[in-house]
């Protein structure tokens, strides 16, 4: 009775987002939820069900106790060591890197931006102060 089980190979793969990416199992369990990234590396659909916290606990524990986990994922990384790839842990960053516009200042502009003062051309024109950054540091090359 109960619900099926887990397939072992999508609770391994869940391991392994999860060992280099440095989550614990709660975090993990959400950003499953959250990426489709994740969900396509592990093969579910949008509406199938993603296990939970205590699940993956519970599987990691079991390998554990088999002393299974240390050869599983020695065995993996010597498969992804032999198809050139070198697995790295990390973490997962939320951001998106903008190009900043070039600032194209006047020498007089920077003595007045590093001594902390607004050039004088730019007190009527506020489109200028809006694209120019007044808390840069300038430094020499």
């Amino acid at each position: 009775g109960g619900r099926p089980p887990f397939n072992p190979v999508v609770m391994f793969k869940i391991l392994v987002i999860q060992t280099l990416n440095n989550l614990s199992d709660e975090r993990t369990e959400y950003l499953i939820n959250d990426r489709l990234s994740f969900m396509r590396f592990l093969g579910l659909g949008l509406s199938d069900r993603v296990p939970d916290a205590k699940t993956l606990w519970l599987f990691r524990e079991r390998l554990t106790q088999v002393g299974a986990i240390e050869g599983l994922f020695n065995r993996f990384d010597a498969t992804l060591r032999h198809a050139g790839y070198l697995p790295m842990s990390g973490q997962i960053l939320d951001a998106t890197l903008v190009a900043a516009p070039k600032q194209r200042n006047t020498n007089a502009e920077k003595a007045d931006l590093r001594a902390g003062r607004i050039p004088e051309d730019w007190q009527d024109k506020p489109s200028k102060l809006s694209h120019k950054d007044r808390h840069a540091r300038w430094t020499l090359k």
